[in-house]
């Protein structure tokens, strides 16, 4: 046994080291960059359980195709991912870049990021777990699921309309697998627009929303020229840009009642 003189002084610093090692972890500010194409469709987000058949062939209970060849002949494609955590605030750190032809035939005119006409021209209907989509036509959009993949009940369309959420909301928090608009990640006035994780969320997805005359089912991706660029910030702000791990408020306190306890069961020793 130790005396109990020592079992005191010895109090503070076990509980110190109790303290600190209850901190949480730090979280890390992460930037990505990516090329998003004109085939990587967001409705297949997620979508590891599809075959995706050749540009030439038919895709029963895929995404909608043209009839006949097209000039391009391509192949949809799977959207690029990142992982993330619930509450994650995902900024796009530049304006998206880029242009897309979506009209059958090379060198036609692009759309960028923002896509085309006034928000509301594009209503796609919901295919597979991945909600619909509302808004401008062709644009860059998002979605964030967890783990599992995306096949069944779909969330509610987000409307993106001049009468709805806009283009220029400032912070968006998304439910899983509800697809929502990005476009260049700036407000007319120049604001960086934030877009919260759910909880449940594990990844992010960018991706390009089309459908015939950007109405009715997801598809008509076998003819899209061009691509996006995105820079991305996951938890990074970029007017003041995070390079080192920083604690959680809470984690702030803990390492402060920490290091205080550590000092005073120094000078009782």
């Amino acid at each position: 046994m130790f005396p109990s003189s020592f079992a005191r002084r010895l109090a503070p610093t076990l509980l110190a080291l109790l303290c600190l090692a209850a901190l949480p972890s730090l979280a890390r500010a992460t930037v990505v960059a990516s090329t998003i194409k004109g085939s990587d469709s967001i409705w297949l987000a997620g979508r590891t359980d599809l075959l995706i058949p050749d540009a030439s062939q038919p895709w029963p209970g895929g995404m909608v195709r043209h009839a006949g060849p097209t000039p391009e002949e391509i192949k949809e494609t799977l959207p690029p991912g990142f992982a993330v955590t619930a509450g994650s605030v995902i900024r796009v750190l530049d304006p998206a870049s880029g242009g897309i032809s979506f009209f059958n035939g090379f060198g036609g005119t692009t759309y960028g990021p923002e896509g085309n006409g006034v928000p509301g021209s594009s209503s796609i209907s919901a295919f597979g777990g991945l909600s619909g989509y509302l808004g401008t036509q062709g644009a860059l959009v998002g979605v964030f699921l967890s783990d599992g993949v995306p096949v069944s009940n779909p969330p509610a369309t987000l409307d993106f309309t001049n009468t709805g959420l806009g283009i220029n909301f400032l912070t968006l928090a998304p439910e899983l697998q509800q697809v929502f608009y990005i476009g260049n990640g700036v407000t007319s006035g120049g604001v960086f627009q934030e877009f919260i994780a759910p909880a449940g969320a594990t990844r992010v997805f960018f991706g390009i929303s089309d459908s015939f005359n950007f109405n009715g089912a997801p598809g008509a991706f076998d003819d899209n020229d061009g691509a996006y660029q995105i820079r991305v910030g996951i938890n990074e702000d970029p007017g003041n840009p995070i390079t080192n791990p920083v604690p959680e408020p809470s984690g702030l306190l803990l390492l402060a009642a920490g290091m205080g306890l550590l000092w005073r069961s120094r000078r009782s020793i």
